[in-house]
């Protein structure tokens, strides 16, 4: 088994903190052709460039920067361990890097990580909100830990990750308290004409409200499709039109937006997940994730 030489690791990790040889000279008190030698040494060993040459700079590649995030944990630890051995915790916060896929509601991104948040400078969190690609792309090369996402990976994408199903939930609809009394009778046949606000298309809970519609032969009036989730729920306070929205968060939505129900579709099931690089979830917070969203937000 090939072992790490953790001082030309060392050496390769001063550059990429320090943004350049010489400045990581100065700070190792080494000549700049010897640690250029250690780096080039480092990367026959991985059998990968680690610096690419931009005009008078370096920049790191794309395997630089995952070797840089696992050598910037290792000098933490090794810095944390003197300090522990010599009396002096570091008391360092945990790092969670956590990616929110951005159709995931933000009510239910915040009620899943309120067990980390609860945890006050034991954990430091680092909370990402973009498109399920680009996220998969950070995970992929350990940018982050984890993605929060309301479909699974699939077999096509260019990652290999793991689906840890968090719980599932199925939707209500709401609208401002006149809209909802008024459309609440004779549910679900009052929808036909209702002004109605969904998700833009493309998205999980787009296509079963309109698989839905379909199935119950009712065709609201589509006032507008909205791309954010929290976005969407304002109009909807605004009593622009009716909305759904998962019944695992049913108090926090009427409490946050002022909105009653007009009904529960139990029929439409919306599934959330944790996606991980780990196929058995190890990271103490992760864990402590999943349980509590099994437990008490999906229970």
């Amino acid at each position: 088994m090939p072992w790490l030489n953790y001082h030309h690791l060392l050496y390769f990790w001063t550059v990429a903190r320090t943004g350049s040889v010489t400045k990581a000279c100065q700070e190792l008190h080494l000549t700049q052709p010897a640690v250029s030698a250690q780096i080039r040494m480092l990367e026959r060993a991985f059998g990968e460039k680690l610096f690419v040459k931009r005009g008078r700079n370096l920049a790191l590649t794309d395997v630089g920067r995952l070797v840089y995030r696992y050598a910037d944990e290792i000098f933490l630890l090794g810095r944390e361990m003197q300090e522990t051995l010599a009396g002096r915790p570091s008391g360092r916060p945990q790092r969670l890097v956590v990616g929110v896929c951005d159709q995931v509601p933000k009510l239910i991104a915040f009620r899943l990580l309120e067990p980390v948040l609860r945890q006050g400078d034991a954990v430091h969190l680092v909370l990402r909100d973009d498109k399920p690609e680009r996220l998969f792309a950070d995970l992929a090369i350990h940018s982050l830990d984890l993605v929060i996402s309301d479909t699974p990976v699939g077999a096509s994408a260019k990652v290999r990750a793991f689906n840890h199903l968090l719980g599932e939930t199925d939707v209500t609809i709401y609208g401002a308290p006149a809209l909802a009394a008024h459309y609440r009778k004779r549910f679900p046949e009052s929808l036909a004409g209702a002004p109605f606000l969904l998700p833009t298309e493309g998205t999980t809970l787009h296509r079963s409200l309109a698989a839905w519609f379909d199935s119950i032969g009712v065709r609201p009036n589509i006032v507008a499709e909205i791309d954010d989730s929290a976005v969407l729920k304002v109009f909807g306070q605004g009593g622009i039109g009716l909305f759904a929205s998962p019944t695992a968060i049913e108090a926090d939505v009427m409490q946050q937006y002022g909105v009653k129900p007009v009904g529960r579709v139990e029929s439409i099931k919306e599934r959330f997940y944790a996606i991980s690089i780990e196929r058995r979830i190890t990271h103490p917070v992760v864990k402590e994730i999943t349980s509590e969203a099994r437990v008490h937000l999906f229970g």
